[in-house]
């Protein structure tokens, strides 16, 4: 554990030195106000040892040494002024880079990280967690340069004030920082535990708020509380721990530092009468003790605050340095003109490995063939198309559009080649228009109606607020399922690619407009190679090629006539939709 929290401070360490004028500044801007605070008690002795008895107060000397007070807590007010700048400057330009990396890892990650990790544990890495480390670094910052500096700048006062005493000081330091270091190391794991907690919850709760409409039709209410209730409690108990630890670092060192102050009080006052000392210089000693024990408070205030600061850190880290997806080659090609020609030569892949899904699978389809993909739940269907549109890399064979390796093809151009709808629609916030576009962003107002109007999605959007300019909530609002997949259908209809995919694109829509819609599709389909996954079969009697499916191998293949006449897999299934 402690290897891993000096990388993440290294690591934290690398991202500052990119701003490292903001920390030069702040550095010279606290050596100037704690040299500032660390004077004035010189001069507060001074102007004690000015008032020697009744009726015996040398009053210009006074105002004299006042003066220079007022310039030294002007200055050092204004250096600490600075300093607080410097400080958050710095600190919120890392913590933007942090978040601006993370995202941005977020955009390049395979989908398989995705699909093991949940939303809302994501979710907390960028947002809670990146908040949690600013708070640490920026305390960090602020307390901790000027705190070491102001033991170090009293040792100094102190030396040349008296040795003796300053030595009583330095032999009863180290419990201090025994204490600090002890506290410190246990509060690492505990935040580390609370972090992780904390992120597990932001999960659950992403998860059934995206979900509420399933829970309260299951009635599953009560099982979500006790499953809440279950992490609350979990994440009360951590972070109880981690508190209790780290709020017992300040009353401990308290106590040590109390210990010095009697320390230098005692020794003082003997020095005193022994005539070693005068009053005011010991009064300046008593104002440094004080002074130079705060800083050891504060400082174990701030070690436990980066132990919570370092533990997020190691998170967000680590999404951070995720291995991204394997990128395009440099000499990737662009597709140009694409006929649509696509091949799968032994294809086999697996989401786990050795857990086998899909072994063996040979296809060749030819340009403008439509392809119907059929088969029970899990034989791979889905994972097909996954494959066709490079979200996931085959593990052993290849595929081919136009006889090269899509593995040598820019991701970018290949997925332009295809039109997808699924049957899991993804709208944005935004208005109906910007949706529709987002595909073809310079389309204009008349290619979008007409994409709308073969969809049969223009009349829905004319019953709407503001039309085309109406503006929907996160993945469609309060659109209905139907109406959100009609919008989806005219994404692809208006950019027209040269391959299609349709995934269960009608699941959600009934059954007249779904008539209208087949037929707009084999418009489309005309002289397109399309790839069309169905449970409804009644979809597909059209379609060149049926392949069927099971357990990740095709068991039959051939039109709709040609696969009933076999009597096989297909007809049972074609059968047990239409038997009466």
């Amino acid at each position: 554990m402690r290897g891993k929290k000096t990388k993440t401070i290294r690591k934290v360490l690398h991202r500052i030195k990119k701003y490292w004028f903001y920390l030069g500044v702040s550095l010279i801007l606290t050596m100037i106000a704690v040299a500032g605070t660390l004077y004035l008690p010189i001069l507060t002795g001074k102007a004690v040892d000015h008032i020697v008895d009744k009726g015996l107060v040398d009053f210009e000397g006074l105002f004299a040494i006042f003066k220079n007070m007022l310039v030294f807590i002007a200055v050092t007010a204004l250096a600490q002024w600075l300093m607080s700048l410097c400080n958050n400057r710095m600190t919120y330009c890392v913590v933007r880079d942090i978040r601006k990396d993370a995202f941005e890892k977020l955009e390049i990650l395979p989908l398989k990280y995705v699909d093991d990790h949940p939303t809302g544990e994501i979710v907390s890495k960028v947002i809670a967690d990146v908040d949690q480390f600013a708070d640490g670094l920026l305390m960090g910052f602020t307390q901790l340069f000027s705190g070491v500096m102001t033991i170090v700048g009293t040792l100094g006062f102190m030396l040349s004030i008296h040795v003796g005493i300053t030595l009583v000081v330095v032999v009863i330091t180290p419990i201090s920082l025994f204490v600090a270091s002890f506290i410190a190391k246990k509060t690492f794991d505990m935040f580390k535990e609370q972090s992780i907690t904390r992120g597990e919850q932001t999960a659950l709760i992403d998860e059934m708020i995206g979900n509420q409409k399933v829970v309260q039709a299951f009635s599953k209410e009560e099982d979500v509380i006790e499953r809440f209730e279950e992490i609350n409690g979990r994440l009360e108990k951590c972070s109880l721990k981690a508190t209790f630890f780290s709020s017992i670092t300040n009353p401990a060192t308290r106590f040590v530092n109390s210990l010095v102050y009697t320390g230098v009080g005692i020794t003082g006052a003997f020095a005193v009468l022994k005539g070693f000392l005068t009053v005011g210089q010991l009064s300046s000693f008593l104002s440094y003790a004080n002074q130079y024990t705060k800083p050891f408070n504060e400082i174990s205030g701030v070690v436990t605050e980066l132990q919570n600061a370092l533990a997020c850190a190691a998170r967000i880290f680590e999404l951070i340095e995720e291995k991204p997806q394997v990128p395009d080659k440099k000499d990737a090609l662009v597709l140009g003109e694409v006929t649509g020609k696509v091949d799968l030569k032994d294809v086999s892949f697996s989401y786990v490995p050795g857990k086998k899904l899909i072994e063996h699978l040979n296809l060749s389809v030819k340009p403008g063939q439509r392809v119907a993909i059929v088969g029970p739940t899990g034989c791979g269907k889905t994972t097909v198309i996954n494959l066709l549109m490079r979200f996931y890399d085959v593990d052993r064979g290849a595929i081919k559009v136009m006889d090269q390796d899509i593995r040598n093809i820019t991701r970018k151009s290949l997925r332009s080649s295809y039109g997808m709808v699924l049957q899991d629609t993804w709208l944005k916030s935004g208005t109906i228009l910007e949706n529709i576009r987002m595909g073809k962003p310079d389309a204009a107002m008349e290619e979008v109606m007409e994409a709308a109007k073969a969809s049969h999605a223009h009349s829905f959007i004319k019953r709407l607020p503001k039309g085309y300019d109406t503006v929907i909530g996160e993945d469609g609002g309060s659109l209905s399922q139907g109406q959100k997949q009609l919008l989806c259908i005219a994404r692809v209809m208006l950019c027209l690619p040269p391959m299609l995919i349709l995934d269960e694109a009608t699941s959600s829509i009934d059954t007249r407009t779904e008539l209208k819609i087949q037929n707009a599709f084999a418009k489309m389909m005309k002289g397109r190679t399309s790839f069309i996954v169905a449970h409804r079969l009644s979809t597909i009697k059209e379609a060149d090629v049926i392949l069927v499916m099971k357990d990740g191998n095709i068991i039959e293949q051939g039109n709709h006539g040609e696969l009933l006449e076999k009597d096989g897999f297909y007809a049972k299934l074609y059968n047990s939709q239409f038997a009466v």
